[in-house]
């Protein structure tokens, strides 16, 4: 586990114009504060305690008799306290002559992400007269910003992803031309032993959706009545995410259609454009924000794909955000692409990377197009995956 940084911590807490960083947690009802002060996951914490790192000078400890060195790794003076006024007090004390304090707090639960910190506790820190703001953007440049290792690691992993659907989309087209009756289960379990030749991991199989089923965001095929046949004329939507079997490996998440025939039906490519036109005015939106030094919110991503999808009269039908964020999990820390579940106000921030796909769901099929942006130290905007431009006919391409 790496070292706990200070002097990185401050210099961010200065940059976001915050007067300190108030970290608290009980039984590890705060990951988030947890990982960034390399608590490790097993440790026994049973107690509440708070750490406080100023913008400058030395960090603060309050920590419970019975647990007293929960903190000990970490720099800075200790404080233990017994009672439960002594809590209540050192905290007050911690608070002194602070007037603006970051916490895992959301206005209004807006991004329930980084609302961590419960509502008692934010009301004890304002008695002591400091005015609570988000953590929202110190928590990315720890969680969610990548190095150069593992910015290596996901096109490692991106590569490998889409070798994955090309393989499935040929043995896709190689058993509906031979007749074999081969079912969404039968292709995700392909997919899975393509990941695992290629050490790749992943949290979870992939989705492999057909007809109908591919209009249901979250469908995951399992064995069974609704684990539906692939035949010629069918319309298939795959969604696979991995990572490389390494630690501190970040995922590739992507999602590709294909139509299972020499060639494919207006109303599936039709649809296919109006997304793949959402995902597009997304990156771009990026794009120009990044190349103009300008502070973007994720809320704003969301509204350039949304707006695509809206004005050709699908709004009804794009029911999820546009994109999250991607780090060692599936769904990162860092800000998300929406505005439609939550008011994303987080900022895109350099080194970090996020999905982009945007969705449309019918009844008979849904469309969604899935590619991977990351921002670079120097805020170009990069984007991996291959971006699919048109609905492949999978007979005749594989």
């Amino acid at each position: 586990m790496a070292d706990f940084d200070l002097s990185a911590v401050q210099a961010a807490i200065r940059e976001f114009g915050f007067d300190g960083w108030l970290m608290c947690d009980f039984r590890g009802s705060n990951p988030l504060a947890r990982r960034i002060l390399k608590i490790d996951e097993a440790a026994h914490a049973t107690r509440r305690f708070c750490y406080f790192i100023p913008a400058s000078g030395t960090p603060q400890k309050l920590v419970h008799q019975i647990e007293a060195g929960v903190l000990d790794h970490l720099p800075g003076e200790k404080e233990v306290y017994l009672r439960w006024q002594e809590l209540e007090e050192g905290v007050a004390r911690l608070m002194t002559g602070q007037a603006r304090v970051a916490m895992e707090y959301s206005p209004r639960n807006a991004i329930p992400y980084v609302g961590r910190v419960d509502a008692g506790t934010i009301e004890l820190v304002r008695s002591a007269g400091t005015e609570v703001v988000s953590s929202g953007d110190l928590i990315q440049v720890f969680e969610a910003a990548w190095t150069d290792e593992q910015w290596n690691l996901h096109q490692q992993a991106s590569r490998l992803t889409l070798a994955t659907f090309d393989r499935a989309w040929s043995f896709i087209a190689e058993q509906v031309r031979s007749g074999g009756d081969i079912r969404e289960t039968t292709v995700q379990q392909l997919i899975m032993d393509q990941l695992g030749k290629g050490r790749l991991v992943t949290d979870h199989p992939p989705i492999v959706a057909v007809g109908p089923h591919s209009g249901n965001p979250h469908f995951a095929p399992t064995p069974g009545p609704d684990d539906a046949p692939l035949r010629k004329g069918d319309y298939v939507l795959i969604d696979l995410w991995a990572k490389r079997d390494a630690p501190h490996a970040v995922y590739s998440d992507l999602t590709r259609v294909g139509y299972l025939g020499e060639s494919v039906p207006d109303q599936y490519e039709r649809i296919f454009q109006i997304v793949a036109s959402a995902r597009d005015a997304a990156i771009d939106r990026v794009r120009k924000a990044m190349a103009a030094d300008e502070p973007l919110q994720g809320f704003q991503v969301d509204d350039a794909a949304r707006e695509v999808i809206e004005q050709a009269g699908y709004g009804d039908y794009f029911v999820h955000r546009t994109g999250h964020s991607i780090g060692q999990e599936t769904h990162g820390n860092g800000a998300n692409i929406d505005n439609l579940e939550t008011h994303e106000t987080r900022r895109i921030l350099p080194r970090t990377c996020f999905s982009i796909e945007p969705g449309i769901y019918l009844p008979e099929f849904g469309v969604r197009s899935e590619v991977d942006v990351f921002i670079n130290a120097n805020r170009q905007v990069i984007v991996t995956g291959d971006p699919q431009t048109q609905v492949p006919p999978v007979l005749a391409k594989y």
